[in-house]
């Protein structure tokens, strides 16, 4: 999220952010947005009277608010560690986007590190995506590779996998903001 801002405040991604939404009030993030000047809501999943459903049309709510819509915006989850409903997929289709610590389809869901490092993987890396209904399987956007070395651990390959995050989630970002991206099937095709 903050690089992706930071690329936004210098002119890089010719977007304006409107909101900042974290489900953890002590989220690291919230104090990032605060400070660069974006607004930012709070609507806490822990202790949540409702479905998974409702939670959603919460945030959509929110994300309406502020004049964030399927026809003219574009929703970046960043540490968002939750299955997203199938109504609001379906809402904001291919309006979503993620990041996930592997090369998709390989070592979907949670401790991707450790998965590529026990399957005995040579190359793992990063994958921006669009969110679909499934986890972790939406078009590919932007992949970047990452060599494992045979002295990598999970942190020393975190380490690296996130530098490469950094870069290629601002520049899907970007290249969605200039409508440079087309969605075709499961494909995605870069002008």
């Amino acid at each position: 999220m903050e690089s992706i801002l930071k690329s936004i405040k210098t002119k890089k991604i010719p977007i304006n952010p409107a909101v900042v939404i974290s489900n953890k009030p002590d989220a690291k993030g919230l104090a990032i947005a605060r400070k660069m000047g974006i607004n930012v809501e709070v609507i806490e999943s822990k202790n949540f009277k409702g479905s998974r459903t409702d939670y959603d049309k919460k945030i959509m709510n929110v994300l309406s608010s502020y004049g964030v819509t399927p026809r003219n915006g574009l929703v970046c989850l960043a540490g968002f560690m939750r299955i997203i409903s199938p109504g609001f997929v379906k809402k904001y289709k291919n309006k979503i986007i993620n990041i996930h610590p592997a090369l998709l389809p390989s070592f979907p869901g949670l401790n991707s590190q450790k998965q590529a490092l026990d399957y005995g993987a040579k190359y793992t890396g990063c994958t921006v995506h669009f969110v679909d209904a499934g986890m972790d399987t939406g078009p590919v956007i932007i992949q970047s590779v990452v060599e494992i070395k045979e002295k990598d651990t999970e942190k020393s390959l975190s380490k690296k996998i996130l530098k490469e995050e950094h870069r290629i989630y601002s520049e899907a970002v970007n290249l969605i903001a200039r409508k440079k991206i087309r969605v075709l099937g499961r494909k995605t095709h870069i002008s």
